[in-house]
């Protein structure tokens, strides 16, 4: 049997590595797809999610995360969690509850705490300066306040043909508190089934949500289209109906994975993405969307090394 993970924005390669050497060695995928979020979520550079992620309006760091079983189809998430490290595993831990399994704020963090999850402060100098710096802006400038919802989103098949999918984020850039988008929400920020295959999203989750994306792309592989079909359709089509009935769309990515180890992307704006498989080992690459297309390169040396410059530029 085939083994393959995919995952949205090149933070998710280290996460991929991981996974990858549990799978090549016969292991679980939600062992892999669990590992390889958490090492997303404890990297303090990438400030969309977990450790580092940039704080709300009042400057507190809420966390949503999901994690799904293809298999039995069992979910669980938490939504504006604080102060808990490794939100990832606090969902996985909910998806083996038979009730209650998507809890957000006081009650997430008290089941964390009740179940011996590691309690941590995940607001850092560095995330606290860029909110200061955005704060000032906004005042100075009028600008919006809003800037930045990149959520890590994981798709894993492993050689038994189980599949499993997670998302972990702090969410929107000053966001309201309490604000949740689409990551944790089953159907939306993802979706899978071992049958068929998963999916997962990023980008604006108030778009997002509104068209259940990650469902959408699994139920047209499950009618025979392949993944990049599926992908690219689900994102250009709901891209689409926002234009028409409201005038813009946000910006939204999907990656995409069926039970054969074939994968897909599907974007409305630029995007970089992460896959391994048996037969490839872990590669990042760049898509954008052309004329109702995803095109798509290996990245280059040098766009991988300016990425490294951006994330490590002081604030």
């Amino acid at each position: 049997m085939k083994w393959a993970i995919i995952g949205t924005w090149r933070m998710c390669l280290e996460g991929i590595i991981a996974a990858t050497e549990i799978l090549k060695h016969g292991g679980d995928a939600g062992d892999a797809v669990e590992e390889a979020v958490r090492i997303v979520e404890d990297f303090p550079l990438y400030k969309s999610v977990g450790y580092g992620g940039l704080p709300n309006e009042n400057c507190e760091v809420e966390l949503d995360a999901a994690f799904m079983d293809g298999d039995t189809l069992s979910f669980g998430a938490v939504g504006g969690i604080r102060d808990f490290k490794n939100p990832v595993s606090i969902a996985r831990k909910l998806s083996h509850e038979k009730f209650n399994i998507f809890l957000v704020g006081s009650g997430a963090e008290e089941y964390a705490h009740k179940n011996g999850f590691e309690r941590k402060n995940m607001l850092t100098e560095r995330a606290k300066k860029t909110w200061e710096k955005r704060v000032k802006e906004i005042y100075e400038k009028n600008l919006s306040p809003y800037d930045g919802h990149d959520t890590v989103g994981i798709v894993c098949l492993d050689k038994k043909g189980h599949m499993t999918a997670a998302t972990s984020t702090s969410g929107l850039f000053m966001k309201k508190r309490g604000r949740v988008g689409d990551s944790p929400i089953c159907g939306s920020g993802l979706y899978v089934d071992s049958q068929i295959g998963g999916a997962a999203a990023t980008g604006l989750g108030e778009d997002i949500m509104k068209g259940c994306l990650s469902y959408e792309a699994v139920r047209l592989m499950e009618s025979g289209i392949d993944p990049q079909q599926a992908a690219e359709k689900a994102v250009f089509n709901f891209s689409e109906k926002l234009k028409q009935r409201s005038g813009k769309a946000g910006a939204i990515s999907l990656v995409c994975l069926n039970n054969k180890g074939e994968w897909g992307v599907g974007t409305n704006v630029e995007f970089s993405f992460v896959v391994a498989t048996g037969v490839s080992m872990p590669k990042v690459y760049l898509a954008h969307p052309e004329n109702g297309k995803v095109i798509f390169e290996e990245a280059s040396e040098e766009w991988l090394q300016e990425y490294q410059r951006k994330i490590t530029r002081p604030v």
